[in-house]
């Protein structure tokens, strides 16, 4: 067994032992860690016993009788597993994206294509919902603005779950959709765009933003047309003053939870775009392509007429579009995981 699997089973049991007579203040940070370490440490418990097995067989096939024969035969079938344990103890060791576990904030925008575009960001919303259903994910509207034929000139929206972010942190920046739209007598084919931003929300404690770099008002909720749903001062709008960043939250009956949602959105948009600055920092100094998650590349083309869709920063196409838009996004975020794994690979590697 190789000395870095070795120091994490001691570590593990190192945390073990502290837990039997851990105070209350460091059950939890000890917890934590054990908790990250386990799958690693489930994977290295089979490895050895794939090491005790092979060295049990090797004994048995210098042996001339029939019995060695097998096992030769299980010393080859114990190499291939050995090798797919390594691999996937090697994809767990692998860094993190720190922000993986978090939940997130979707908006979805209507682009090119006039109304075709806002019918296409409500399909892409739906085809959202059904996914984060499939994966046992809570959604929850924060805000919308509705086009004429009920599709969305814009929509933004919560997500909450296991890993989130992890998933659906591909879906950022542009998708294309090419059909004929319903609006079209002609049967021409049309391109329109949506512009998908996908944020990881922060707690306060992780994105602090001083009072004072707010301005915070209250008005009545406007629906379609501009007409007034209600008419208490329940609609909250909130602006980052030094960004000029605004979120705002009217879906919901309460001031309290409509304040709670749009202080929710600012975090992470303000997160967001010091990021995109340290980003472009980065990028100036080193002169280099930074991810593929920028808001204004195009990452996605969804071709009706011909059944595809094709995911440009994988370079691959993916048929039964008509499923897929039911939520069954399962095959195109595997491979984009396959690839960042493999990229996270050549980084670790080099």
């Amino acid at each position: 067994m190789k000395e870095s699997h070795k120091k994490i089973l001691a570590e593990y049991q190192d945390i073990s032992d502290k837990l039997i007579s851990a105070t209350p203040s460091e059950i939890a940070s000890l917890g934590k860690r054990q908790a990250e370490l386990m799958p690693v440490v489930e994977l290295l418990h089979e490895l050895q016993r794939n090491e005790k097995e092979l060295e049990e067989n090797k004994i048995l096939a210098e042996g001339g009788d029939e019995l060695a024969e097998i096992a030769k035969e299980e010393i080859r079938i114990i190499g291939r597993r050995t090798e797919e344990l390594d691999s996937k103890i090697e994809i767990l060791l692998l860094p993190s994206d720190p922000l993986d576990d978090k939940n997130i904030i979707v908006e979805i925008r209507a682009g090119a294509g006039g109304e075709e575009s806002a019918l296409f960001a409500a399909e892409l919303f739906r085809m959202y919902a059904k996914y984060a259903e499939e994966q046992h994910w809570k959604t929850s509207l924060i805000s919308s603005s509705k086009s004429e034929l009920g599709g969305f000139k814009e929509i933004v929206f919560e997500v909450k779950g296991k890993k989130v972010y992890s998933k659906m942190k591909f879906e950022s920046g542009v998708h294309r959709v090419q059909r004929v739209p319903e609006t079209e007598k002609s049967g021409r084919v049309h391109t329109s765009t949506v512009t998908v931003a996908v944020l990881p929300e922060f707690e306060e404690v992780d994105m602090n933003i001083p009072m004072k770099d707010l301005e915070i008002t209250a008005n009545t909720s406007s629906g379609h047309g501009g007409q007034s749903v209600n008419t208490t001062y329940s609609a909250i709008k909130i602006v980052h003053l030094p960004t000029g960043i605004t979120a705002q939250s009217q879906d919901e009956r309460s001031q309290a939870q409509n304040r709670e949602k749009a202080f929710t959105v600012i975090r992470a948009r303000v997160a967001a775009y010091y990021q995109e600055q340290r980003e472009k920092e980065y990028k100036d100094k080193r002169n280099a392509q930074i991810g593929s998650g920028d808001r204004s590349e195009k990452i996605r083309t969804y071709n009706f007429p011909q059944d595809r869709i094709t995911d440009h920063r994988i370079n691959q196409n993916f048929n039964q579009i008509n499923l897929i838009m039911e939520g069954k996004l399962d095959q195109i975020i595997a491979a984009l995981l396959e690839q960042e794994l493999k990229l996270k690979r050549e980084i670790y590697n080099s």
